[in-house]
């Protein structure tokens, strides 16, 4: 084990664009179906629903959380409405499998997605056995990572002692919070929409570009 990570007992991990590569385009998916969703729900042409849309992403950290604060929305309708898609761009990774299982001590998902539709990721992925929890936008009452309240939540809901813990994130900006506890921070830096905002900030402790790559290479399993 890397003697930089020999003092973490607790690893969480985002999902989309970090357990599974941003050139998958599996996002690409949500993203055209959140469109599709406030288009509708506004009545409006497709590229005034793809301005609303993106807005509402970055002032609010998700579209649903724009769309909840300005448009009542019923999150449960809107999150199994825009996850509603197929997963055969997802591969499965028999290498990163073995990695997060080789890992000292428990591994979490941490995401602004749903449980069910997280859960479905993870079995693509082929990794769906190896993790002791999940903490989805659900259980954070919809206030979305960078929002404490979530990494707030992750803590006390498992016990997790913030200076024994490494956040992975391929969104920087959602790296200082967990900083701000104490947490080591990886920036999965792969090309993400909008990942590398705030990647300035001085909370990133290391950046990497594969998740998979990472591990082996911290477990000293390079192939």
């Amino acid at each position: 084990m890397d003697p930089r990570f020999a003092h973490i007992r607790d690893w969480i991990f985002d999902l989309d664009n970090t357990l599974y590569p941003a050139s998958t385009r599996l996002f690409d998916l949500i993203d055209e179906r959140m469109s599709a969703y406030v288009q509708r729900l506004l009545d409006c042409a497709p590229e005034q629903a793809r301005s609303v849309q993106k807005q509402y992403f970055r002032e609010h950290g998700t579209t649903l959380a724009g769309l909840i604060r300005h448009h009542d929305v019923d999150p449960h309708h809107f999150l199994d409405d825009v996850h509603d898609i197929a997963l055969d761009r997802v591969a499965h990774d028999e290498r990163l499998a073995r990695a997060l299982e080789a890992l000292p001590g428990r591994r979490f998902v941490f995401t602004n997605g749903n449980q069910s539709y997280a859960e479905r990721v993870l079995r693509a992925i082929g990794i769906g056995d190896h993790f002791h929890g999940l903490v989805d936008i659900h259980a954070c009452s919809y206030l979305p990572k960078p929002d404490a309240h979530g990494y707030r939540l992750l803590v006390e809901r498992f016990g997790i002692e913030p200076d024994a813990a490494v956040l992975v994130e391929d969104m920087a900006r959602n790296l200082e919070p967990a900083k701000a506890m104490g947490m080591t921070t990886v920036w999965v830096n792969n090309g993400s929409e909008h990942g590398d905002h705030l990647a300035g900030g001085g909370f990133i402790d290391h950046e990497i570009s594969d998740v998979g790559d990472w591990l082996a290479s911290i477990l000293g399993e390079e192939e």
